[in-house]
């Protein structure tokens, strides 16, 4: 009941503290939810001879109001939208709640919340950027950005590690064997890293689509309620919401489709993409970065292999960072520059751990 409680009140100062009129509603609505299941608990403790307690809010509850009323809505909604995940199954275990809409009604505040928040994981899952890479990931789909990211990844990791052999004891056919071991292990780590990221998405996607399936056939109304709060929370009015959240689900062909898009932010169609797919993109490009600092070895000999290392690791660095800069805004040279630097540090520690490890041992 004490949860009940602190989220009415919360949503009470999060509709008053909102600019968004329909927001604003929305959020007045899911407190009049909270109020019920909190007058509910406490005719239960009633019934059961028992006193209900306090029912005014608690100290994190009122840090919360006045963080909303302070800065606005939008400061705690992402911990609003987190706490209503965390508690979304509350009521499935308890037999108070059997039969009535209260566990689905948690579930959808939980949905709706995330959605506000802007962090539903599962709209990053655009097709062509879980082929490539889903671990680096910004929600924005962007298939280039995986690719430098995960080049780099190849490029840094098998680089320090060529470094670090070559600084204990350099041995051409020692470091050839380590660069080429480090590449492999790498590559095959990430694609099956990516491999099982992507197929447990779109597992748990599957199983996400038959539970809406489920909730759909077994309380269509409250499905319809979701999807009036939904479009709400897009900005059209009660009446224009309604009637589209109306008109969607007189069509049972696609009103399963449809909530599953709206309410999961999940395409049913290609459920985040291929898993061998973003398995075989990632072993790629890691490798494409991982290979950079290994070719000289098969070409040249000695202190030149590890100085050309240095130079094609150094100009690939620099490109990658100039890469970056075409999602993050900033000046090629300057995004180019401060990569190499980092990388050029990393590179210079290694091998001087390299160096101190291979005196130790050979002493």
């Amino acid at each position: 009941m004490l949860g009940e409680v602190d989220s009415a009140a919360l949503y009470a100062a999060m509709s008053s503290a909102e600019k968004n009129p329909h927001i604003a509603e929305v959020y007045r609505r899911l407190g009049a939810v909270e109020e019920a299941h909190a007058e509910f608990w406490r005719k239960r403790i009633i019934a059961d001879g028992e006193s209900p307690p306090s029912a005014a809010p608690s100290w994190r509850a009122r840090i919360m109001i006045w963080l909303a009323h302070r800065f606005g809505a939008k400061t705690v909604l992402p911990l609003a939208a987190t706490l209503e995940t965390i508690d979304r199954g509350q009521y499935d275990a308890q037999a108070e709640s059997s039969g009535t809409p209260m566990p689905s009604q948690e579930r959808s505040h939980a949905r709706l919340l995330t959605r506000l928040a802007g962090k539903d994981t599962a709209v990053w899952s655009g097709a062509l950027f879980s082929e490539l890479e889903g671990r680096h990931g910004a929600g924005g789909g962007n298939a280039l950005r995986a690719a430098i990211l995960g080049a780099n990844d190849g490029l840094m990791s098998n680089l320090s590690l060529v470094m670090g052999v070559a600084g204990a004891a350099f041995s051409q056919h020692t470091v050839l064997v380590t660069g080429i071991a480090g590449l492999l292990a790498g590559s095959f780590s990430m694609a099956l890293g990516e491999w099982l990221s992507v197929q447990n998405a779109r597992e748990l996607y599957g199983k996400q689509i038959a539970t809406e399936a489920d909730e759909l056939a077994q309380v269509p109304d409250e499905e319809k309620e979701e999807l009036v709060l939904i479009y709400e929370g897009k900005g059209l009015s009660p009446v224009e919401a309604r009637a589209i959240a109306e008109r969607v689900l007189k069509n049972k062909t696609t009103a399963l489709d449809t909530l599953v898009r709206e309410e999961l932010g999940i395409n049913p169609e290609d459920l985040g993409g291929s898993a061998w797919a973003a398995a075989a993109s990632s072993f790629l490009v890691f490798s494409v970065g991982a290979l950079v600092p290994v070719l000289p070895f098969l070409a040249l000999r000695s202190s030149a292999a590890v100085a050309a290392s240095i130079s094609a690791s150094a100009a690939a660095l620099f490109l990658v960072g100039a890469g970056t800069s075409l999602f993050t805004g900033r000046g090629a040279i300057f995004s180019g520059a401060r990569q190499l630097v980092f990388g050029v540090v990393a590179a210079a520690a290694t091998y001087g751990v390299g160096r101190l490890v291979g005196a130790a041992v050979g002493s």
